[in-house]
């Protein structure tokens, strides 16, 4: 948990690129995401040069190697520990002429710390701005890793904040939400294929340290955690840097974050390679026929992104695997043949689990598109029993363009710190969602009117479009009212002209 002094920290830091004339908030964020990795890299070398000095042996793996650059500048320069006490001139010389060229040269040699950093350059010629940043930076205390990853997600907030961009950032307590109710368990293999900014793999990461601490114990299980648990995928370069730092500064050594565009190649290798997808796709688009994969097109004949992507969920994930995804609400019930079919396809040749219906304000102020988490299994060989269905009317903050909380800290998020009153719940459906989704025993008993409720597939099938849309089924209580008879309300009617006329006969006596 960040503290307030950290929190002002960073605010001092950002304020301090805007009056230096870089405003651009996805810019601060790949400018900081530089100065951190090129502070880790120190971070990096030094414990390797500590271990070697307390057991009398060579360094195993030295980020800065010894002697000078092509340039005749000392590596040792390029060392945050050693440049950050230089004069601003002389630190905007080394650090742009010497250590940028340095980390490109880390992403070309194909590191997996430089690997997306080949392309990196300093973004602003202000001396004294670099100076003033590295002095904030280093000041604040970031020697364990909840702390670097609250910090990168603070700074990551921002973009959000600052009404640009906002597009790459799911709330994080649907994030929550979704994570919590999949459950990753230490043998899955953990893929987004539109990462944005790592946030589905990172909180992926945090649940399984929080709830399988004895997996970081054990070597072969570690070695799957740093290595081969997490796979996020994007065509954004500066994307790719910003989450491969995230799972960085969250404690994954070793993630696979790379460029790709997962709807517009065809990537066979990784068909059935994942045992869960966690994903909030980009649904705003079309593509080509021509460039979209056509491994994708067999499945499903479209250039809508929303379908496709659900197609590639279907091919990337292995028998038995299982995705939690945000879609917009035209998959639930769109009337085009493609619509159908994947709707089809999950209901009878697969295993759907659940749609949770978000209220249409859960994206604003960026989007207000009406959305819904849709969760099934790949099987194959259908399994589709009883479909649970929850009408979420409320995420804890309010559903405009501020997005303002409703509750307390303590009490906002899936996994609240203090339990809720009924009263609160109306405005925070989280805790229920997860607490109902954990125990199903009373959801079939559950009436249609009901906030949740279960649908069974032969009624889903029997729509004859496989309609998933939560109104189809939902039923509306109506509470009776009783209304008088035609001929009273008539007569009362009458009663009140006639007396409205005398009215205006007394009011024309007193004039004449």
């Amino acid at each position: 948990m960040l503290t307030g002094t950290i929190r002002n920290q960073v605010d001092q830091i950002w304020n301090a690129f805007w009056s230096g004339g870089v405003s651009n908030p996805l810019s601060v964020i790949e400018q900081l995401t530089f100065l951190m990795f090129i502070k880790r890299l120190d971070d990096l070398h030094t414990v390797e040069e500590r271990k070697a000095q307390d057991l009398g042996i060579e360094m195993k793996r030295r980020i800065f190697p010894e002697g000078t650059d092509e340039k005749g500048e000392p590596y040792d320069n390029m060392r945050w520990s050693r440049f950050k006490n230089f004069e601003a001139r002389e630190m905007m010389r080394v650090v742009d002429e010497h250590v940028f060229p340095f980390l490109r040269q880390l992403g070309e040699a194909g590191s997996s710390y430089g690997t997306h950093m080949k392309d990196a350059r300093l973004g602003f010629s202000n001396a004294n701005l670099l100076a003033k940043v590295v002095e904030l930076l280093d000041n604040i205390p970031m020697d364990d890793r909840d702390t670097k990853g609250d910090v990168y997600e603070y700074m990551l907030g921002k973009i959000a904040s600052a009404g640009t961009n906002g597009q790459f950032r799911t709330p994080r307590h649907i994030i929550e939400l979704m994570v919590n109710i999949m459950a990753p368990k230490p043998n899955d293999v953990i893929c987004d294929p539109a990462a944005g900014t790592c946030g589905f793999l990172v909180a992926a990461g945090e649940y399984v340290r929080e709830h399988h601490p004895q997996m970081l114990r054990n070597a072969e299980q570690r070695a799957h955690f740093h290595n081969n648990m997490f796979h996020g995928f994007d065509f954004d370069s500066t994307m790719l840097r910003i989450g491969a730092m995230n799972m960085t500064l969250h404690g994954v050594e070793n993630a696979d974050v790379s460029y790709r565009d997962s709807l517009a190649q065809e990537h066979g290798s990784d068909e059935g390679a994942y045992s869960l997808i966690l994903a909030n796709p980009p649904f705003a688009g079309s593509l080509d026929y021509d460039t979209t994969a056509k491994d994708l097109l067999k499945i499903v004949k479209t250039k809508k992104t929303e379908l496709l992507f659900m197609a590639l969920f279907l091919r990337q994930l292995r028998t038995g695997g299982r995705a939690a995804v945000v879609v917009p609400d035209g998959v639930l019930f769109g009337s085009s043949t493609a619509h159908k079919d994947i709707r089809k396809m999950l209901v009878e040749d697969h295993k759907l689990d659940a749609i949770i219906k978000l209220p249409s304000g859960v994206f604003r102020p960026y989007a207000g598109v009406s959305c819904a988490i849709v969760i099934f299994t790949k099987t194959n060989s259908g399994g589709t029993g009883d479909v649970w269905f929850y009408d979420m009317t409320a995420d804890g903050f309010s559903l405009d363009d501020k997005r303002t909380p409703l509750l307390d800290a303590a009490k906002l998020g899936a996994c609240p710190a203090e339990a809720l009153t009924d009263e609160e719940h109306t405005k925070n459906n989280l805790p229920d969602i997860l607490a109902r989704w954990s125990d199903q025993t009373a959801e079939a008993d559950r009436p249609r009117t009901a906030q949740s409720f279960m649908v069974p597939k032969s009624e889903i099938i029997a729509t004859g479009s496989w309609d998933l849309s939560l109104n189809r089924y939902k039923e509306i209580e109506h509470e009776e009212v009783e209304h008088a008879a035609p001929a009273e309300i008539i007569a009362e009617l009458r009663a009140q002209e006639a007396e409205i006329a005398a009215g205006l006969d007394r009011l024309e006596g007193m004039l004449g």
